[in-house]
C-alpha cells in the first residue's frame, strides 16, 4: 500500500528556476538581491510596513521580543497548547512564561483566561494562530491595549489566514511567520518578521546584522549585541517563487480542509478546524477531535494509520506537561491533546488519498458503536 505522507511541499518551476539564477548570480553585489524582493513581496502580501527575512520563526520571535525590551522579570502570556519553539524565546530572554488555556472551539489561546494572569510583570501576550485557526484578535487587542502591554503574532503556521479583514501577523505588534518544510509556503528552514512600527523594525534591523545599525558608517562596528538569523539569498529565491504562487497553494489547503469536512462532519462527535464568517482560516494542518464520549485516543489513532501506512500527527501535548516547565491548570489543553489527530493534507493530495485516511477514522468509529 502507498504510503500517504502528512506533508510535502508543493515546489514548481518557477522555485527552482530562481533558485537556479541564485546560485549562478547572486553573490558579490547582488547577494541581498532576492531577500530583499522576498521582504517586500511579503510585506505587501500580509499588509505590512516592514519585513525581515529571518532563519526562522523561532529567531523572528527572539529578536522582536528583544527589540520590545523583553528579559529577566518579565512575564509573556501564552497557550499552553503550543509548540515549543513558540517559548523557547521567552525562556533564552529570561522572561518567564505564563500558561493558559485554549478554547475549546479554535484551540488558541483563552482570551478571558490571560485576562485573569496578567500582572504588574506582564510584558507581552503571544496569540498563537495554531493549525491556521485563528485567535479572537479584537479581545486580545483590548486586553493588551488596556493593559499597556504587546501582542504578538506567531502566525508560524497560519499563513493565508484571514481576521477580520485583515492578513494575520499584522494586526499586533509584530508578527512571525514560519517557512519550515512543512509549512504551506517553504524555504526548507526560514521566517519573516513584520510590523508596522518603524522603531521595531529598526531595532530589528540591527540586531539581525549582529549588532550593526543601518545607519552606522564604521566598517565591522557593532553598536550592541545581535544576532545572526539571517536567510539566504538562495532559500529567499525559492521564497519568492512559492509567494508567487500562494493563493493557488493556500486555496488548495483550504479545499483539502473542505474535503476532510465533508467526508467526516456528518458523523456525530467529531469537530475540525473552525471557519468564522468574518476569518479565512489558513488551513495548514486539518485535524480532527473526538468527542470523549466516543473513548478514541491519539493512541489508538496513531496505531491505526500506521497499520494502513498513513502518516499522522499527534496534537501538540501542553508544554506545561513539558520537563522544563511546572504544571498549569488548563484542562482544555491536556483534555484536547488526548483525543486529536492532525491529518495529511499536502498540496497533490489526491480525494483518494483523503477517503483512504477517512476510512480509518469511520473504522474506528464504526468499531465503537
Amino acid at each position: 500500500m502507498t504510503r500517504i505522507f502528512y506533508t510535502k511541499p508543493s515546489i514548481s518551476e518557477l522555485e527552482v528556476e530562481l533558485a537556479q539564477d541564485a546560485a549562478r548570480n547572486g553573490w558579490g553585489a547582488s547577494c541581498y538581491d532576492y531577500i530583499y524582493k522576498f521582504e517586500k513581496e511579503f510585506a505587501n502580501y500580509v499588509g505590512c510596513k516592514y519585513a525581515i527575512a529571518t532563519s526562522s520563526c523561532t529567531g523572528a520571535l527572539e529578536m522582536g521580543m528583544a527589540a520590545l525590551g523583553i528579559g529577566r522579570s518579565d512575564e509573556v502570556i501564552l497557550a499552553d497548547t503550543n509548540w515549543i519553539a513558540t517559548v523557547a524565546p521567552v525562556m533564552h530572554l529570561g522572561a518567564s512564561p505564563i500558561f493558559v488555556d485554549i478554547l475549546k472551539d479554535t484551540w488558541c489561546i483563552d482570551p478571558k483566561e490571560v485576562a485573569t494572569k496578567i500582572t504588574k510583570s506582564t510584558k507581552a501576550i503571544i496569540a498563537t494562530h495554531i493549525y491556521g485557526n485563528l485567535c479572537d484578535m479584537k479581545q486580545l487587542n483590548d486586553i493588551a491595549k488596556y493593559h499597556g502591554i504587546a501582542l504578538i503574532e506567531d502566525s508560524a503556521e497560519a499563513v493565508g489566514a484571514i481576521h477580520q479583514g485583515r492578513h494575520v501577523g499584522s494586526i499586533g505588534n509584530f508578527g512571525a511567520f514560519s517557512f519550515h518544510g512543512t509549512k504551506t509556503i517553504t524555504t526548507g528552514e526560514g521566517g519573516m518578521f513584520v510590523t508596522n512600527d518603524k522603531s521595531l523594525y529598526d531595532k530589528v534591523t540591527t540586531l539581525s546584522n549582529h549588532g550593526r545599525s543601518a545607519i552606522q558608517q564604521k566598517q565591522f562596528w557593532a553598536d550592541i549585541i545581535g544576532y545572526k538569523f539571517k536567510m539566504s539569498n538562495i532559500q529567499a529565491a525559492i521564497g519568492l517563487g512559492q509567494l508567487r504562487r500562494i493563493d493557488e497553494i493556500t486555496k488548495r489547503k483550504q479545499d483539502i480542509l473542505r474535503a476532510y469536512k465533508n467526508r467526516l462532519l456528518v458523523r456525530p462527535g467529531l469537530s475540525m478546524n473552525s471557519e468564522p464568517e468574518d476569518c479565512v482560516n489558513g488551513a495548514w494542518m486539518p485535524t480532527v477531535v473526538f468527542e470523549e464520549s466516543l473513548g478514541i485516543t491519539r493512541e489508538m489513532l496513531i496505531g491505526a494509520f500506521k497499520d494502513t501506512n498513513i502518516d499522522a500527527r499527534v496534537f501538540f501535548y501542553p508544554l506545561s506537561t513539558q520537563p522544563m516547565f511546572a504544571p498549569a491548570q488548563t484542562p482544555n489543553s491536556h483534555s484536547i491533546c488526548r483525543r486529536a489527530i492532525n491529518l495529511p493534507s499536502y498540496h497533490d493530495l489526491t480525494d483518494k488519498d483523503i477517503d483512504r485516511v477517512c476510512s480509518v477514522i469511520i473504522s474506528l468509529l464504526e468499531a465503537k458503536k
